[in-house]
């Protein structure tokens, strides 16, 4: 057992209460102390990927507890890929807000870190419970995180991303106790045994708790009908902060993944394969209403988001067939969905520093400062997002449509996805137009004093270079996505891993 295991949690938790005790008046430490962490983690996640690449799924015991009796960690191929996509995009942020951004606020890299504690947590975690800490981890940064730099607007949007939150953690908090009452344990290698034998009397219960577990992990997700906090949170927070949240929804459709397949899968008895009549229909509803979001929007930040929106229901269409080849083309769209977003929510950031009174607002403006740069760069994101070729939004979205071909809704998913595709081409067609090409007579007013944007370009330009490696090596990276999509669904292994004794119950072999 490795404590590696433990090191994409304990590392960013050290840190950040070193920077807050030692560091917290001198911003120019953080900086170096945040940045030297982040990359130690990046080489961390790395060999932690390589490790899982190579083997059965691996549990970290705490205090050598077994399981279900102590915390459990367990590193398999997907929590490793989720922890490497994360330590990426930490670094392209974390590199972004150096540039000048970071000090608008106070406790910036604290706050960083022990979002990158809540994250790595929730994807390693084994347990529901402790799922559960960690997304109070992550949000609780995260309401940091939002707040920072100030302003009315932020604190106003603010108040409602902790509200909507609060909510979710209490209906979280009711799933928990209802499967805890039923079953006696939250260990989901525990859980898969014993919902298989659960008594009649109590599906009712066990099928609430289930439910309810997914409708938070659908408000994390960002699914119809719960999107609609998404856009007014995501465009009020910071650039390099938004961009670090692609990670945030990104963890509730990981969670479904999860849950649904390990707890609640094709071996769960009366209760299998709960979630699959729901995850599909309100993916396609996610779409359809994402995309005249990003048609209708009339800021930049406001189409992103809305973009975000529309992306999650892609994803969460390939997601939720539960099934190899879904689950592989849900993996490549995650990966490319992740870093074109992040890379668009920075632009924005870019685009309305330069752009003064008028911000993100979709008008015309005076030429911008490097117009022909931002213009290019603009260009190659809004190829990326809306999945035209050659980049790999295209062929994440060859990868779903081919897995939702032998669905039973596949006409329908088929119609929405391009239809949606072509509404979210024009809405960014429009925006890019607008912004760069219709030039008004009006002075340009910058908000802010002039500064270099070479290092913010190089981030946007690195992210954007990272979806077109997507698009060169796909043939490589959808074979490994491939044996993770079947690692993940193999409850049975992962099961053996973290508790063998649950294996032999499950088969219905003496206690």
């Amino acid at each position: 057992m490795s404590h590696l295991i433990v090191a994409p949690i304990i590392l960013p938790a050290v840190v950040a209460a070193f920077l807050v005790l030692v560091l917290r008046h001198d911003l120019t430490s953080q900086r170096i102390v945040s940045m030297a962490s982040t990359l130690v983690l990046l080489a961390i996640t790395i060999w932690l990927y390589v490790s899982a690449a190579e083997g059965a799924p691996t549990p970290y015991l705490l205090g050598e507890w077994r399981a279900p009796f102590g915390i459990v960690l367990v590193l398999d191929r997907l929590a490793a890929t989720m922890l490497l996509l994360t330590a990426l995009l930490a670094v392209a942020v974390l590199i972004y807000a150096i540039a000048g951004w970071d000090h608008r606020g106070q406790h910036f890299h604290p706050l960083f870190q022990f979002q990158l504690m809540g994250l790595n947590g929730a994807f390693l975690t084994g347990d529901v419970f402790n799922l559960f800490v960690f997304f109070e981890v992550m949000l609780i940064a995260s309401y940091g995180l939002m707040l920072h730099g100030g302003g009315a607007r932020r604190l106003r949007t603010g108040f409602h991303y902790i509200a909507i939150n609060l909510v979710g953690s209490t209906l979280f908090l009711f799933a928990v106790g209802l499967i805890y009452a039923v079953t006696g344990t939250l260990n989901m290698a525990d859980l898969a045994a014993r919902v298989a034998q659960i008594a009649p009397g109590d599906e009712a219960i066990l099928r609430v708790g289930a439910l309810l577990l997914l409708l938070v992990f659908a408000l994390k997700a960002a699914l119809v009908p719960l999107q609609w906090w998404l856009p007014s949170a995501y465009a009020a927070a910071p650039g390099p902060v938004a961009a670090l949240f692609m990670m945030m929804t990104k963890v509730g459709a990981y969670s479904i993944v999860r849950v649904y397949t390990v707890v609640f899968g094709a071996d769960a008895g009366a209760l299998a394969d709960i979630a699959a009549p729901w995850v599909v229909p309100a993916a396609l509803a996610t779409l359809a209403l994402g995309a005249v979001g990003v048609l209708a929007s009339p800021t930049l930040l406001g189409m992103v988001c809305f973009s975000i929106v529309w992306s999650m229901g892609s994803l969460l269409l390939a997601l939720g067939l539960f099934d190899p080849v879904g689950l592989s083309a849900g993996l490549y769209y995650l990966l490319h969905s992740t870093l074109s977003g992040a890379a668009l929510f920075l632009l924005a950031d870019l685009v309305a520093a330069q752009r003064g009174r008028l911000a993100d607002r979709l008008v015309p403006a005076p030429r911008l400062p490097h117009a022909d740069l931002l213009a290019g760069l603009f260009f190659v994101a809004a190829i990326a997002m809306t999945g035209m070729p050659p980049l790999s939004g295209f062929l994440g979205k060859l990868l779903i449509l081919d897995a939702t071909w032998r669905s039973p809704l596949a006409v329908t998913s088929w119609v929405i996805l391009l239809g949606s595709s072509l509404l979210v081409i024009v809405g960014f067609a429009r925006a890019g137009s607008t912004l760069f090409w219709k030039i008004a007579d009006r002075p340009a007013e910058p908000a802010e004093p002039a500064r270099s944007i070479a290092l913010p370009v190089t981030v946007i330009a690195g992210l954007l270079g990272a979806t077109a490696l997507l698009s060169v090596f796909a043939g490589p990276i959808s074979r490994e996505l491939a044996a993770t999509a079947q690692q993940t669904l193999d409850i049975k292994a992962y099961v053996r891993a973290v508790n063998p004794a649950d294996l032999a119950l499950s088969r219905g072999a003496p206690q």
